[in-house]
């Protein structure tokens, strides 16, 4: 039995049965019992040693910049050397603060074969946001491109631990602006503390267990400051583990529909390498598979399509807006695309249309969409091929080595019970359990306890799942409405908004009302040269929801919605803003 001819139940069966590839298996984790998989590596080394299997590919590529497996890998190792020799031990916080560039890749892996626990800092953040990652995290060494230098040499003198500040320039023409002396801290560029670099030099002998720290990602802090997420080699590679599974399950359901994810391929990277889904679920996998990376120095539509028509891109990820301004540019037509085999995307609701113009504008490519978190490294689950057809609101079923969970509000047990109500139409809180799973949140006892219970991770996101498996997200629980007692999702009004031929982009939110509570509001983007009444938008949504889900409030704005680096709107300050659009 193989190919179209194997349930979703029978492909998963087959892939993790024993002595396979994908065999799962139940172990003991810090005192927690999870499924695992069972001939994973042990950690992130094994994943860099890995890519010299394909030495000869291109690896980087950035604005003019090249840089092969090979290039790439012993720059990465004498990068870890050098970090040895700067002092750093096992364990010390190195962090990157940084746009995409090929040095962010480099610095990464140099850190982390160190030993070193890698703390990607947000690039869009203010100074006093940096200067709190950098104090909080207690780092040491730091990564850092010209732009964010400039505004955080200025706090030297707050950071104690700071000791080393690598800079990284943007280009090869023009040396990094290492003058910015300090008493205590040594500024250096990228190119000096790299120095000489050995053809066949390999990563010093550090040991590096699975279940050592590897990184720290922060939250997106939507509320209060940033939390560190503290993650594993365990958790990476478990991330790992889990796309190639998705990747290799629908190849073997589907054949050649879907693409594989451990074949080689060409990535247009739009998402910010400090985002997990750009490092452990783009960069990492790219690394272990022979993948190529292909950067721009910001995202823009028509360069997008040069790059994918140049460097023959195979995958095209982001959130679902970066899909829809390729697809929506006007020359999109004059460029050679073919080449794409996948457009995945997440962080975001994805209009069901979106699917259909996936699979008209690229003959060979497929759409997917898959849920994630920064406390789950990143893929939890992910909906490819017919599935996603099939099944457009949908996520995808967890993958194997994650158990989920709905949770009804009120529930103050630290694990889900038997007797919890379940079925297709049970809504409530998303509880995920599993290898990819943190443990919690750096030096934040009570947002650990608040967050994480006997290994399982309470989301925050409303959810149902269906009898087969499938995983629907309803709304993050913080941005439900509530309008007069009743539950409104703000993801259900935007679906159904994103229906209508001239929508390119919205938003819910709730706004306060005097006797309701809440009320719903829309804001929306058109297409260029649409024009439409809040009458009529009231109208098309009115014939999918129900009355009170229907927005009272429709605004239309020309500027794109307010959006954090990961994509995801910035509800809070569109609430704030609403005041100054346009109403009709």
């Amino acid at each position: 039995m193989g190919g179209d001819d194997l349930t979703l139940e029978q492909a998963t069966k087959q892939m993790t049965a024993p002595g396979q590839m994908f065999e799962v298996e139940r172990v003991t984790v810090g005192g927690i019992e999870m499924n695992v998989w069972k001939h994973s590596p042990a950690n992130l080394r094994q994943i860099l040693d890995l890519s010299l299997s394909h030495a000869s590919r291109d690896f980087l590529v950035y604005e003019g910049q090249r840089f092969t497996v090979d290039e790439h890998y012993r720059r990465a190792a004498t990068l870890a050397h050098r970090l040895l020799d700067a002092g750093v031990v096992k364990g010390d916080r190195v962090a990157i603060a940084s746009r995409n560039l090929p040095q962010w890749i480099m610095s990464f892996w140099g850190a982390v074969t160190a030993g070193a626990v890698i703390v990607p800092l947000n690039a869009w953040w203010t100074s006093e946001e940096l200067q709190y990652g950098l104090s909080d995290s207690l780092t040491s060494m730091l990564f850092v491109d010209e732009e964010r230098l400039e505004r955080i040499h200025p706090l030297f003198d707050t950071l104690p631990e700071l000791r080393t500040v690598i800079v990284i320039g943007e280009g090869p023409e023009r040396p990094a602006r290492s003058d910015l002396g300090h008493s205590r801290v040594r500024v250096i560029s990228f190119d000096e503390f790299l120095g000489p670099i050995d053809d066949a030099i390999t990563p010093p002998n550090v040991e590096i267990l699975a279940d050592d720290l590897a990184t720290m990602f922060y939250t997106s802090g939507t509320t209060g400051h940033p939390k560190g997420a503290v993650g594993t080699h365990r958790n990476a590679i478990a991330n790992l583990m889990n796309l190639f599974f998705v990747g290799q399950r629908a190849t073997l359901r589907f054949g050649s529909v879907v693409e594989e994810r451990s074949t080689a391929n060409a990535n247009l990277l739009n998402v910010p390498l400090f985002h997990a889904t750009g490092c452990l679920a783009t960069m990492v996998v790219a690394t272990a598979s022979g993948g190529k990376l292909v950067m721009m120095h910001h995202f823009d539509p028509q360069r997008a399509l040069e790059l994918i028509e140049a460097e023959r891109i195979t995958n095209i990820g982001g959130v679902p807006t970066i899909a829809m301004q390729i697809l929506d540019h006007p020359e999109f037509s004059k460029y050679d695309t073919s080449s794409v085999r996948s457009v995945s995307y997440g962080g975001a609701p994805a209009p069901p249309e979106l699917v259909k113009r996936i699979r008209a504008a690229f003959p060979e490519g497929q759409a997917g969409n898959g849920y994630g978190l920064t406390e789950t490294s990143a893929a939890v689950c992910m909906n490819l091929g017919p599935d996603y057809i099939a099944k457009p609101t949908s996520c995808g079923p967890a993958v194997p080595v994650c158990e989920v969970a709905i949770v009804p509000d009120g529930f103050d047990g630290a694990e889900p019970t038997p007797d919890l109500p379940h079925g297709p139409d049970v809504v409530g809180e998303l509880w995920i359990k599993g290898p990819n799973v943190v443990s919690g949140y750096w030096n934040k006892p009570e947002a650990t306890a608040k967050s994480f219970s006997r290994g399982w991770l309470h989301t925050g996101d409303i959810a149902k799942i269906d009898d087969e498996g499938f995983i629907y997200i309803v709304d993050r629980a913080k941005d439900m409405i509530i309008r007069g007692g009743e539950n409104v999702y703000s993801v259900i009004v935007e679906a159904a908004i994103f229906e209508h031929p001239d929508v390119i982009d919205c938003a819910v939110v709730g706004l306060p009302h005097s006797t309701l509570g809440e009320e719903v509001a829309a804001v929306i983007v058109l297409r260029p040269g649409c024009v439409l009444e809040a009458g009529e938008i009231a109208r098309h949504v009115a014939h999918h929801l129900a009355h009170y889900e229907v927005p009272s409030k429709i605004f239309f704005r020309s500027d794109p919605l307010p959006r954090n680096p990961q994509g995801k709107v910035l509800k809070r300050e569109l609430r704030n803003s609403l005041s100054e659009v346009s109403t009709t």
